[in-house]
């Protein structure tokens, strides 16, 4: 999981350096998402990357009855997750990130339980990784790993090293 994660920051790294533009303007959290999922594309390589991606093969991706629900969901019950790394067809699903700007003062509950639900094996063809970032104007301000249905406190742990030792978070 860590070869994966390394990719996130080298994403991370280009998105920073070329999206200055975007950053500085304080434009919205999907134009970001989709410029970022864009700097995926180069080291996920062989992988699609999808921004609001709601398909798991066929199925629509939606939450356990009595979850938490999306604000900007059709059906209350759908999930769209930021950006995922996957095989459409198989489904074969990597990696699922939620972004969020560091100016966003909603809660963080809502997008960890959708990185909770996402990387759960016992609910659907779970995701590998589920990552939460939240990005300031010119570092990543927090990070969280889920893996298997729960926070993972030592891939956390070791991922924000790796931000801070990329120069992408203040630690």
């Amino acid at each position: 999981m860590q070869t994966e994660l390394n990719k996130v920051v080298t994403a991370l790294h280009e998105f920073y350096a070329c999206e200055t533009f975007l950053l500085e303007r304080d434009v919205g959290e999907r134009a970001l998402t989709h410029r970022l999922a864009v700097h995926f594309e180069k080291p996920f390589s062989g992988w699609e990357i999808d921004c609001e991606y709601d398909r798991l093969g066929d199925r629509t991706l939606r939450l356990p009855h009595g979850s938490i629900v999306s604000t900007d969901d059709h059906l209350a019950k759908s999930i769209y997750p930021d950006i995922v790394v996957h095989q459409r067809a198989i489904p074969n699903n990597l990696l699922a990130v939620e972004v969020r700007k560091a100016t966003n003062h909603q809660p963080l509950e809502h997008d960890q339980h959708k990185l909770r639900a996402l990387t759960d094996p016992h609910l659907w063809f779970a995701y590998w990784i589920g990552v939460l970032l939240t990005l300031g104007k010119t570092q990543v301000t927090m990070s969280e790993v889920y893996t298997s249905g729960v926070l993972d406190h030592a891939l956390s742990t070791w991922f924000a090293s790796r931000l801070k030792d990329a120069g992408l978070s203040a630690g």
